[in-house]
């Protein structure tokens, strides 16, 4: 684990609390990262985990070095399970998640919430309704050159916001659709490459721009054979009077690093992969981006650092412990599925939505 991150961790564990026992409901490439995250931190243990079949289950034993299980309901009954983390495929957040939320276990969702605004809130109703913590993974926030921006906007140093730019303008070859069940489908996906790749960037938009009021979008699907959009655009006008705009794919090959531009009347920043390329503020020096590369999925959707998932892990952990809300509430990880939908619903409607 890199050690920079470690000290920060450190400095704030709570050595007379027990460790969280969490377990991972989904057990595909992204639990790999929430594995190794909950067993980093000091703070958690994993103590078992959920899969879809007995096969897939006696597979994720071997895997994960943990009790499995396939059966849901025996799965949430387990006492030491304190959060459960849903890595199931984005259209199927809600049920799991209501489950875990009744059997009073708190819960952590991997993005996107849901894929519709009526499933979202029905998930947001349980975890109130029972009592218990819901986040949702949106891991890029605690990117050093993120946090240094969002500072230096909140504080005020670019004065009025005029316009924010989000650009996900990524690759992925055909095999990453062909191979799945649900990438690119309406039902499990909710779309495609804003709602899977590009709401990360999306969510980091609307955190420094604030709210939308309207949104004119286009998307279209133009190379892979799949039924979202690999190519979409849009124009936006936020309550602030700012402009905006996102661009976003799957088609765009090779696939290039995210990039997030905030421009204001006293400069501008501009951010690549979550590291800071350009800070053009009036009277003020650009500060240096020290911290370590912590990967873009561009090309390749694995190629990210699991310490940012540890770093939410721990947020996590620390909502939990303190009876706070964690950073990403499921009301704030809604903002970006409510935007993403209105893009779609312009493209359809070929008209400006308005929030």
């Amino acid at each position: 684990m890199n050690g920079g991150i470690k000290c920060v961790i450190s400095k704030h564990i709570k050595m007379d609390k027990k460790k969280l026992g969490f377990g991972i409901i989904g057990t595909g490439a992204i639990a790999s990262h929430h594995a190794a995250a909950i067993s980093a931190y000091e703070g958690s243990e994993l103590v078992s985990v959920c899969s879809s079949s007995k096969s897939r289950a006696e597979q994720a034993e071997k895997k994960f070095g943990v009790p499995a299980s396939y059966d849901l309901e025996q799965f949430l009954a387990n006492e030491a399970i304190d959060v459960v983390c849903v890595c199931t495929h984005s259209g199927a957040h809600m049920e799991p998640g209501i489950a875990a939320a009744k059997a009073g276990k708190h819960v952590l969702l991997e993005k996107p919430i849901e894929v519709s605004l009526e499933r979202a809130d029905q998930l947001i109703q349980a975890c109130e309704e029972n009592g218990v913590k819901l986040g949702v993974i949106f891991q890029n926030r605690f990117k050093s050159g993120y946090l240094q921006a969002k500072e230096a906007i909140q504080r005020g140093k670019l004065g009025k916001l005029l316009m924010g730019t989000a650009a996900i303008n990524w690759y992925r070859d055909p095999t990453y659709y062909n191979t799945s069940a649900w990438k690119g489908t309406l039902q499990g996906d909710g779309g495609a490459a804003l709602i899977n790749q590009g709401v990360h960037t999306i969510d980091l938009l609307l955190d420094v721009m604030g709210d939308v009021e309207s949104v004119y979008g286009q998307v279209k699907t133009v190379v892979h054979d799949i039924e979202g959009e690999d190519l979409g655009a849009a124009i936006l006008n936020f309550k602030n009077g700012a402009m905006g705009t996102i661009t976003g794919g799957t088609s765009l090959y090779p696939g290039y690093p995210e990039r997030l531009e905030i421009y204001g009347e006293k400069g501008s920043i501009i951010l690549e992969a979550g590291k800071i390329k350009a800070w053009n503020i009036f009277g003020e020096d650009s500060p240096q981006d020290l911290s370590p590369d912590q990967g873009s999925g561009a090309a390749d959707p694995m190629a990210i650092d699991f310490n940012l998932h540890l770093a939410q892990i721990k947020d996590m952990v620390e909502a939990i412990d303190d009876g706070k809300d964690p950073l990403v509430t499921g009301e704030i990880g809604k903002k970006s599925l409510e935007v993403i939908l209105g893009i779609y619903e312009s493209s359809r409607e070929k008209k400006t939505v308005n929030f």
